[in-house]
């Protein structure tokens, strides 16, 4: 999918047009027990930025809108199946607290029910700007509007949301790179 594809979604060009210093971009995933798909996007995040970025341009972590799984390292069928592909996941399990929004440029929600979770803990209208969902940045191949949650899954759940992730990763850098230093 084209770069301008994703830019043109407003909301995506207002979060992005609103990144308080273009060279340290901030991004926190979410999802509601942060121990599966939220800590993936954010191992695949850093991945995609180590081999196509400036590392130290990227702040990134994740974190859950539930607080169940605090101190927790991800689910280990999350590890295993990100393992293989040459993924390591030892992100420590936490919830989202209001200094987030300060804290980030950008909160990414894995579905909608933590879409609209994190805009009830946005502190404010301008807090709310910085919530995207993860399918927006989907490529335009696939049938999601959502990543799912593969905790009740099998493994081609697990599978799923890390194909859906490594191109919705790789999108986000590459809109993020290409429009906010412009």
């Amino acid at each position: 999918m084209n770069l301008l594809n994703f830019y043109d979604n407003p909301r995506i060009r207002r979060a992005i047009s609103r990144i308080a210093d273009p060279r340290r971009v901030r991004i926190l995933f979410v999802c509601l027990g942060n121990i599966c798909r939220s800590p993936a996007a954010e191992g695949l995040m850093r991945q995609s930025v180590a081999e196509n970025s400036t590392e130290e341009r990227w702040i990134i972590d994740s974190a859950g809108t539930g607080g169940y799984h605090i101190g927790q390292l991800p689910d280990p069928r999350m590890r295993a199946h990100a393992r293989r592909r040459g993924l390591e996941l030892d992100h420590r399990c936490r919830q989202v607290s209001e200094s987030d929004f300060d804290d980030f440029d950008l909160i990414i929600a894995m579905d909608n029910s933590n879409y609209s979770n994190l805009r009830r803990l946005a502190p404010s209208p301008e807090a709310q700007e910085k919530i995207l969902q993860m399918a927006e940045f989907f490529d335009s191949v696939t049938s999601c509007d959502h990543v799912p949650d593969p905790y009740y899954d099998g493994a081609d759940g697990f599978e799923l949301v890390l194909d859906l992730l490594t191109a919705a990763t790789r999108n986000l850098r590459d809109t993020v790179e290409a429009n906010s230093l412009a």
